[in-house]
């Protein structure tokens, strides 16, 4: 996957997609870091009503008595509440006495568009600080090492401390094209990832005749929550030997190596599922091989034929065929000499890998969603709005009432004198009563009488005897 960067520039031995770079003899003096609601029952209470002198024919049927059920008044049924006008929403009649309103009719109608593309917005933006979209760019591994207190040439010691060596693995994203291992991570224009959360797993194998007991070093992702900027294994020993590296990726989603015919055709080496589907649609789009019959197939050329087989291909099974031309990826696989004579640090070589990195606008987008949630100044123009459309309202009906008074007097008067004794009436309890009934005997032989009476002596004798206990 990876190419050369210079003349002396070579591909790793036989393993991974990582590319091998000479740095020279003195590149590399880094250290390691390691860092429901209650419907109304309303006026539902039924009143009983007997069947004393009822005016309708009796049953014909069964024993030729009265009806077994009984005759109730049924209440009618809980209006429904009307729904609440918007604060900030003229009222129709306060609309039709200004002609002027319909331009703030308009301003409402395009706030509500606006709203409702800044909900959208928010809901996308929600999802990509969830899952933030990926760039590609080059991870450089360094690969050295360091000594102290070793022996000379002629088997002097100059030093009385026991002889160790550090293994160091760090590495850096490039950014802008250099390295950015000259900076700090605080000093860094872009906050990339810790070099340690690009791995599943690192295998560092010592020389098992020079370190019999502990010559496998496991590092796996899982087991560590802390995120490092490098690696380091240090023992004693005054031996040089090769130690074998493994470092296994964490592609997300996953990566796959394509075979020999798919390669040829996209020129891929190892790419996600996704990006391969894209490259061989836009392969079958720039080489116009989309069946013009039939959308649904595309042709294949000499090397399509050789990847699926056949002389036409559905879009739909694409995915399928190309499954059996997928291999997962194999650890990248690295060599170092453990030097402990000459150079200090030793090492001249470093690595480099593509990787996804995560798009910087998490901070961004998350202070822009901040900013949407708390919009203060739009609210307090809202309240604005609303206090004054319902002082509108209020002129509104004043004006209303002195109209209606100002064209006819007299009539107006015993409206509201009318209107306000129905109210009263509501108030008081008594407005299902008929005073010019009420002057009439007939009034008080109705069926209802007697079963009124007896609530009302029973309350009346109920309320007596708290009083007397009271006392």
């Amino acid at each position: 996957m990876a190419q050369p960067q210079s003349a002396q520039a070579a591909q790793v031995p036989g393993k991974s997609n990582a590319r091998v770079v000479n740095l020279g003899t003195n590149s590399s003096n880094a250290g390691v870091s390691s860092s429901v609601g209650v419907a109304a029952t309303g006026s539902a209470n039924t009143k009983k009503s007997h069947n004393k002198n009822s005016s309708k024919p009796q049953s014909s049927s069964g024993t030729g008595g009265g009806t077994p059920f009984k005759t109730m008044e049924l209440a009618p049924a809980a209006r429904r509440k009307k729904r609440k006008v918007p604060e900030n929403k003229l009222p129709e009649k306060v609309a039709a006495l200004l002609p002027e309103s319909a331009i703030y009719t308009q301003l409402l109608e395009m706030e509500a568009k606006v709203d409702a593309a800044l909900a959208r917005k928010k809901t996308d933006i929600q999802e990509t600080v969830k899952r933030p979209p990926c760039v590609q760019k080059t991870l450089r591994i360094y690969v050295f090492n360091t000594y102290a207190n070793q022996p000379l040439e002629n088997g002097e010691n100059k030093s009385s401390e026991t002889p160790t060596w550090t293994l160091k693995i760090i590495g850096n994203i490039l950014e802008n094209g250099g390295d950015s291992s000259s900076g700090t991570m605080d000093n860094r224009s872009t906050p990339f990832p810790k070099f340690s959360s690009f791995f599943k797993k690192i295998t560092i194998c010592l020389d098992q005749t020079l370190y019999p007991d502990n010559h496998v070093i496991v590092w796996e992702n899982s087991r560590s929550r802390l995120l490092h900027e490098g690696f380091e294994v240090k023992r004693k020993g005054d031996k040089e030997f090769t130690a074998i590296i493994r470092l296994e990726m964490i592609y997300d989603p996953e990566k796959f190596k394509l075979s020999a015919a798919l390669t040829q055709a996209l020129g891929l080496e190892a790419e996600t599922r996704p990006r391969i589907m894209a490259a061989l649609w836009h392969y079958v789009k720039i080489k116009k091989l989309q069946d013009s019959n039939d959308p649904a197939f595309f042709i294949c050329d000499p090397p399509l034929r050789e990847v699926f087989g056949e002389e036409m291909v559905k879009f739909a099974v694409a995915s399928q065929i190309l499954t059996q031309h997928l291999t997962p990826l194999q650890p990248i696989h690295l060599e170092h000499k453990i030097k402990l004579s000459g150079n200090n640090p030793s090492g001249s070589m470093c690595y480099d890998v593509l990787v996804d990195v995560p798009f910087p606008l998490e901070k961004d987008m998350s202070a822009v969603l901040e900013k949407m949630e708390k919009c203060k100044e739009i609210d307090d123009y809202d309240k604005s709005i609303a206090a004054a459309i319902k002082k509108i309202n209020e002129h509104r009906q004043r004006q209303a009432f002195f109209l209606g008074f100002s064209h006819s007097p007299a009539e107006f008067v015993n409206t509201l004198i009318a209107s306000q004794d129905k109210d009263l009436k509501v108030v008081a309890g008594d407005a299902v009563q008929n005073a010019e009934k009420e002057h009439r005997s007939d009034f008080f032989n109705q069926p209802w009488v007697e079963d009124a009476v007896m609530r009302y002596v029973n309350r009346k004798t109920a309320s007596g005897g708290d009083a007397a206990g009271a006392t």
